[in-house]
């Protein structure tokens, strides 16, 4: 990656529905450089696909949390098992296995407090390699639109 892949990956996570010929515009490149730029980031797997950003408040779900849950037993099956089953549920952001205490941390976006509640009761709870679940409510996302590669 040289500063103009960097200027470029900016630019599409910026607004990824720039024209070619305004991306390179912005960039002070020729359009045919950009566009064989751009097609190499892809195919190299840097840009991995381009999307929408939805305003879940405008879908109605305003209420987002993090949960934290713990499985047991602990195997590739049960982790494999219980990725597969929540992480289909339309409450379901994201999911992330991780380290630590916990071994999933799950994004949810849901109407409001109760339907955040019916989701940890009825459906988280009542999962049997769940053994501990704990919820913090988000009160304000800040998200860094801009990602490249870090500082040499």
């Amino acid at each position: 990656m040289d500063e103009l892949d960097s200027a470029i990956i900016r630019n599409l996570q910026l607004d990824a529905r720039l024209t070619n010929r305004e991306l390179a515009r912005r960039l002070g490149v020729a359009p045919s450089t950009c566009l064989e730029r751009v097609r190499a980031l892809r195919e190299r797997g840097v840009i991995k696909g381009y999307h929408a950003d939805v305003d879940l408040g405008a879908l109605n779900r305003r209420v987002q949390a993090f949960v934290a849950a713990r499985l047991r037993p602990t195997s590739r099956a049960v982790i494999d098992n219980f990725k597969s089953a929540i992480g289909v549920l339309p409450e379901v952001t994201a999911m992330y296995v991780v380290t630590g205490d916990d071994d999933f941390l799950i994004h949810l976006a849901v109407q409001d407090l109760e339907h955040l509640h019916a989701f940890l009761i009825d459906r988280l709870s009542q999962r049997r390699e769940v053994i501990s679940f704990r919820s913090s409510v988000i009160y304000e996302s800040i998200h860094n639109p801009v990602l490249t590669e870090l500082p040499r």
